[in-house]
């Protein structure tokens, strides 16, 4: 069952008013680049492809979004104490910035860990589950994860600890910034998610 289509409108419209706000500022990739060397490098990596599990890869990400996620860490509305404090040293500007220069960097690829789990996860991303109100991860994300422009993030690639924890924090009401993912992720068990973090982990 897709979810409503005023939830789909609601997330889109935000994305668009997060994309609008955006270009009121020309990205300068230079000051991009050297701005994340400065704060992101640490946990991120040297072109935004975190080797280290519990740290996203941000390479070829949507610019939009990441401007909504360090603008709602900087307001509290996204929780995370590590990266509001890092958030908040940001202007708009370097918001932009970092941003423009991370969607520019080659995502790396990733692999599928979770043999046994692999169609579970292939079929919930592609299909949902019907009856429990569970969207194919797909019809937001694309079927190859790479995700809308603008409207959804690129998920193809991440580290499956990553997005397991992201989805786990929904599910429990910890990250509250997306009434969709957290409708969607209140209707799976454990080992759905985990399936499909781990399939999301192998798609390129």
């Amino acid at each position: 069952m897709k979810l409503p289509v005023s939830f789909l409108c609601a997330a889109a419209a935000a994305a668009l008013s997060f994309s609008v706000q955006a270009q009121t500022v020309k990205p300068d990739l230079g000051k991009g680049a050297a701005t994340f060397g400065q704060v992101c490098v640490a946990c991120h990596a040297a072109d935004g492809n975190s080797s280290t599990p519990a740290n996203p890869k941000l390479a070829q990400q949507h610019p939009e979004y990441l401007i909504k996620q360090l603008q709602e860490y900087k307001s509290g509305k996204r929780e995370n104490a590590i990266m509001k404090g890092f958030a908040s040293s940001l202007s708009d500007d370097d918001m932009v910035n970092i941003s423009y220069w991370l969607a520019s960097q080659k995502a790396t690829p990733g692999f599928a860990q979770e043999k046994d789990l692999v169609r579970l996860g292939e079929r919930i991303y592609r299909g949902g589950i019907a009856g429990r109100n569970v969207a194919a991860c797909a019809s937001c994300h694309s079927a190859n994860g790479a995700g809308i422009p603008s409207q959804y993030p690129r998920l193809a690639g991440q580290h499956a600890e990553y997005t397991l924890d992201q989805m786990n924090q929904f599910r429990s009401g910890v990250r509250k910034n997306s009434a969709q993912m957290t409708k969607i992720a209140a209707y799976m068990t454990d080992e759905e998610i985990r399936a499909v973090s781990d399939y999301i982990a192998g798609l390129r």
